[in-house]
């Protein structure tokens, strides 16, 4: 007996795809836990001659920070 049903191919639950989607918010995390650590070790001084202050560091991590 023959099945047929106009689902598409790969539609609905993907183990693959949330597990991608998983390793790709670990990812990010650790980028943004990696930069916040990176520039918190800086000091006053040399945050400004980059142009930055502490207040701007979680703008920063965040994506938010626009020059």
């Amino acid at each position: 007996m023959a099945s047929i049903t106009n689902r598409p191919l790969g539609a609905g639950f993907s183990a693959t795809r949330i597990l991608s989607d998983l390793v790709a918010m670990i990812a990010g995390w650790n980028d943004a836990r990696i930069t916040r650590k990176a520039l918190s070790a800086l000091t006053n001084r040399e945050l400004d001659d980059l142009g930055l202050s502490r207040g701007d560091i979680e703008d920063i991590v965040a994506g938010r920070h626009v020059r």
